[in-house]
């Protein structure tokens, strides 16, 4: 999501360069309709058989600039297939996994250790002058009526509880206590995420420990439709 940032920047600037972005299938659900973008999912579970067919799908091009912006061994295995004149790399002070064997220019870290900044020092070297983040994500109409359709025009607060690690995680009674006094105020409340096991237990927790019993959606929507219901909160606690 920080890189769509650096890809808008360059299509304002540029707008007629044409952008192919390799990313995870997951990614892909969120982001595999940007407007201008050449999307092309990457499949990690498939092992070597993934690297093969990226591989053989870009067999015949070349491209101009390659921006290497992640750095680990899997996503630098990816790119020797990926023929580019240029292909820019973190310095070695962020490239990880030896990410600077692969790459044969290194992007100088900025200022700020933010990973926004970083990915946009990319755009930097590349001579990218408006760096102002933006992001512009297209939510379709259906996507946008399955939200309305569960909001249904009143105030409301969505939760999101869940970190990927547990140990970032706010407590299940601090999260019943704020649900319990939204509720008190008017508002509608919802739980959101993702269908690990993590976010599901912490959810029942919540659930279990609040008066006010918000409701529980979270597994059960798909990335676009968690965008459009964050679009239509009145809150979002995150």
């Amino acid at each position: 999501v920080h890189t769509v940032a650096v890809v808008q920047a360059i299509q304002r600037q540029w707008p007629q360069t044409r952008i192919t972005w390799i990313m995870g299938k997951v990614e892909a659900m969120l982001l595999g309709d940007l407007p201008g973008i050449e999307v092309i999912p990457f499949d990690k579970s498939k092992g070597w058989r993934g690297y093969r067919d990226l591989w053989r799908t870009l067999r015949d091009r070349k491209f101009d600039a390659l921006l290497h912006l992640q750095a680990a061994l899997r996503a630098s295995i990816a790119t020797l297939g990926i023929r580019a004149k240029l292909k820019l790399g973190f310095d070695k002070a962020r490239a990880n996994d030896g990410q600077w064997l692969f790459t044969n220019h290194q992007v100088p870290s900025p200022a700020s250790p933010h990973v926004l900044d970083g990915f946009l020092a990319f755009a930097k070297e590349l001579g990218i002058q408006d760096l102002t983040p933006d992001w512009q994500l297209p939510i379709s109409a259906e996507h946008q009526a399955w939200a309305k359709e569960k909001i249904g025009g009143k105030p409301t607060l969505l939760i999101c509880s869940a970190a990927s690690k547990a140990f970032k995680n706010w407590t299940a009674e601090g999260y019943a206590a704020l649900a319990d006094h939204a509720a008190s105020k008017g508002f509608q409340v919802y739980l959101c995420g993702g269908p690990a096991k993590l976010e599901r237990d912490l959810a029942a927790d919540i659930q279990r420990l609040s008066l006010s019993k918000p409701v529980d959606l979270v597994g059960q929507s798909n990335l676009k439709q968690l965008l459009a219901l964050i679009k239509e909160a009145s809150l979002v606690l995150a």
